[in-house]
């Protein structure tokens, strides 16, 4: 409707004062009041996201409208992407191979780190050299300050004390400085901690099914037995016959741990409870004592069991989920950056790499912070 002064009236505003004079006239809600009140009930809006929610993914029916003739096309295709998988999961095997052979050039200064950590080798003052960046760089008068302040306290100190061997506590500063990690110890697993000496990767040998190892080595404590206890994941690097289009990379298939040779009274990843019973007959109260799993770290050495079938219950499947994404953790972060965890620095880089990425799924349209990611392990 046009108002006299030629400009449109809105549709809400279209309604004649007669209706007014109707009995029992209803005015109906145009259909922008009918999409406000919609839009402020939080019901219709659930249904609505819901909706929306089942149509991602969903086919759009332009692959049914194809002739017959290029659906057979796309069917040729979708078999050249199988062999594509087929060839990138040998070039994930040859990466495999890649890293077994670096390992053995890493591993000389790995031990070399273990031997200065426990103090079975002390480096000379060239190898504890260390030139900071600019800007940490200080004025030659405050340097000599700083000097001379931390050579009277070390002299204050060494009469207090000796000197302390290695780098005490090196790992589990590690393990206490990594989120991942520090959320799986307990207090009662520091003292243990403090003597773990090194942890070493091994890989699978050549020829045989495609694994990794942790071995974690400890000096002799009053806790253990045992100076080495393993990890070792297993992992496959093949496109699945019934969904290849879901490789993405190896994946880890399971893992074993290690039996733990724990002194008596010492297994801090069982613990001992008080329980009353009563007699239902004769109505008396007894305690009975059980023993329960703790929660400790070491815990980790004992992963569930994975059945043949590969079915597992919820609780299973997130404790196994954790654990390899621990265990992938500490192959690629840990053990070849250990220094720089035990300092901080490596966390914080970390941190700039998370920021990183957080934005770019945030600019990525087809970015879902509900569907997983398939890590290279």
């Amino acid at each position: 409707q046009i108002s006299e002064d030629g400009r449109e009236q809105p549709v809400d505003q279209q309604r004649s004062p007669l209706f007014d004079l109707v009995p029992g006239f209803v005015h109906l809600p145009s259909a922008r009041q009918l999409t406000v009140q919609m839009m402020q009930n939080p019901q219709i809006l659930a249904a609505l996201q819901e909706r929306l929610d089942g149509l991602v993914g969903s086919p759009s029916g332009y692959m049914e409208s194809l002739p017959k003739v290029v659906k057979r096309r796309v069917n040729a295709l979708k078999n050249l992407q199988v062999k594509c998988a087929h060839i990138e999961a040998k070039f994930y095997e040859e990466v495999h191979e890649l890293e077994r052979k670096y390992a053995a050039l890493y591993q000389p200064l790995f031990d070399k780190r273990s031997d200065i950590v426990k103090a079975a080798y002390e480096p000379t003052e060239e190898e504890c050299e260390w030139k900071a960046d600019e800007e940490e760089e200080l004025t030659v008068s405050k340097q000599e300050e700083m000097k001379e302040k931390a050579k009277v306290e070390e002299e204050k100190k060494d009469e207090e004390k000796e000197d302390p061997k290695g780098i005490p506590e090196f790992w589990l500063t590690v393990f206490k400085n990594v989120d991942l990690l520090s959320d799986m110890l307990q207090e009662h697993d520091e003292p243990i901690l403090k003597h773990l000496q090194d942890i070493k990767v091994k890989f699978s040998d050549p020829g045989q099914p495609m694994s990794f190892s942790l071995e974690f080595y400890f000096e002799p404590n009053e806790f253990f037995t045992n100076t080495l206890l393993t990890k070792t994941y297993k992992m496959r690097s093949e496109p699945d016959e019934n969904d290849p289009f879901s490789f993405d990379g190896p994946e880890i298939m399971g893992c074993t741990g290690c039996t733990i040779d724990w002194t008596k009274g010492k297994n801090i990843t069982l613990k001992t409870i008080k329980k009353k019973q009563k007699h239902k007959g004769r109505g008396t109260v007894r305690t009975v004592t059980k023993t329960v799993p703790n929660d400790s770290f070491f815990n980790f050495f004992t992963p569930p069991d994975v059945p043949e079938s590969g079915d597992l219950d919820e609780d299973s499947e997130a404790v196994l989920a954790a654990d390899f994404e621990i265990g992938h953790f500490i192959r690629e972060r840990i053990v070849p950056r250990a220094v720089l965890y035990f300092t901080g620095e490596a966390i914080e880089d970390d941190d700039d790499d998370e920021g990183e990425e957080e934005g770019e799924e945030e600019n990525d349209p087809d970015y879902d912070p509900k569907v997983g990611r398939r890590a290279y392990c």
